[in-house]
């Protein structure tokens, strides 16, 4: 019997990727389909559901399911889940559309065929309702909430079968894991009790000490990053990949982290957000998951600590993956090292505020990094794709 948590929702991990003996059959069937095209985050969310991290979803949600995750953070039949998992398309098509019909699902930019949809309703959708309650925002400078009023005017769903990974599997060799895999390698460690560190950027000392802090409690930590779409001026996934390698090989003790990648786009939905990923962690096999200042945040839209809270709402027995909650991390001159609002006594004059931004703007500026920011085997692959820039 495993040690892990178990599955979201489910007695097992249910991925919607069809066996690979059968895809170039219904590859040939979909060529005579109607055709969906998807945005990218529609593609990664059809991608999360092909590997089985968002079981036990089979599909793209229905109305009731849509309404309800919006505005209660529940399913229809009553689970809990916090971000709708949504596929929109033009009116014009939708009207094409029949229920019991099945569709061809592509990739809006590339035209690769990604999947099948069985469409077992259509309805439109309320932006705004949407928005407000996920985003808690219409604003449509928040990335998150222009994707959405970008979005088609009506909604598919229905049961999927995903016939493609994309790219990933390849340009990603070797950090691309399916939820299977990651519960496999935890496995073999030995591991239980898992926490995942999530990551869109290169770890800085602040990042690398809240990691350290989830060393200390569980049997291992799975510094899990994203490979999907990202903002303008983030670090490219394999850039990124190559600085958190370097920073887990000389500052890690070894076997104590993992580092994998997931093809998921960001949403920037804040404490929204921060429930997501501790529901598909639990299907990639962690029992905790670290929340740091502004998880998932995206610009002044909520506060610090907004992410911390939201996991009090969550009813009870909801989510075996467990929230981390740790304090804004400074570097303090007087401790000499790392620190927390909780562990070091000093003025803010003796605390240096580390954030992600300000170190971009530092190698764009062609500034010295200071170490209280970053290890140097870390400056020093940024600075070679910096230098790549010019």
């Amino acid at each position: 019997m495993s040690t892990l948590v178990p599955p979201y929702g489910a007695d097992s991990l249910k991925p919607l990727l069809l066996p690979e003996v059968e895809r170039a059959e219904e590859a040939r069937r979909a060529q005579h389909l109607k055709t969906v095209p998807l945005s990218s985050r529609e593609v990664s969310d059809l991608l999360m559901l092909g590997m089985g991290a968002y079981t036990p979803l089979d599909g793209f949600m229905g109305e009731a399911d849509w309404r309800g995750c919006c505005a209660h953070m529940k399913l229809a039949g009553g689970l809990f889940w916090p971000i709708p998992i949504t596929l929109s398309c033009a009116q014009d098509l939708a009207d094409e559309i029949g229920i019991g019909e099945d569709v061809a699902l592509t990739d809006g930019e590339s035209g690769e065929l990604l999947g099948i949809l069985a469409v077992e309703e259509k309805y439109a959708i309320d932006r705004a309702f949407e928005c407000s309650h996920v985003f808690r925002t219409i604003d449509t400078g928040h990335p998150g909430v222009e994707k959405v009023m970008r979005q088609g005017p009506v909604n598919l769903g229905g049961p999927l079968r995903t016939l493609s990974e994309g790219h990933f599997p390849k340009t990603y060799a070797g950090l691309y894991h399916r939820p299977a895999e990651t519960r496999a390698m935890f496995l073999e460690k030995g591991w239980s009790k898992v926490a995942a560190f999530q990551t869109r950027n290169p770890m800085h000392r602040s990042h690398e000490y809240l990691a350290k802090i989830a060393v200390e409690i569980c049997d291992g930590v799975l510094v899990h990053q994203v490979l999907g779409a990202l903002k303008p001026g983030d670090i490219p996934a394999e850039v990124r990949a190559k600085a958190i390698d370097a920073l887990l090989r000389n500052y890690f003790v070894p076997g104590t982290v993992l580092q994998a990648g997931y093809p998921i786009e960001m949403r920037y939905a804040g404490p929204r957000e921060a429930l997501l990923h501790a529901v598909f962690r639990q299907n990639f096999g962690c029992s905790h998951l670290v929340i740091g200042r502004d998880h998932a945040g995206v610009g002044d839209y909520y506060g610090p600590f907004d992410a911390h809270h939201i996991f009090d709402s969550v009813p009870p027995g909801s989510l075996k993956t467990e929230p981390l909650k740790i304090d804004i991390t400074f570097f303090c001159y007087k401790c000499h090292g790392m620190a927390t609002g909780k562990t070091c006594p000093h003025d803010a004059d003796d605390q240096l505020a580390i954030s992600g931004t300000r170190l971009r703007e530092m190698f764009a500026n062609h500034e010295a990094i200071p170490t209280e920011y970053s290890r140097p085997e870390v400056v020093a692959v940024l600075q070679d794709y910096y230098d790549g820039l010019k």
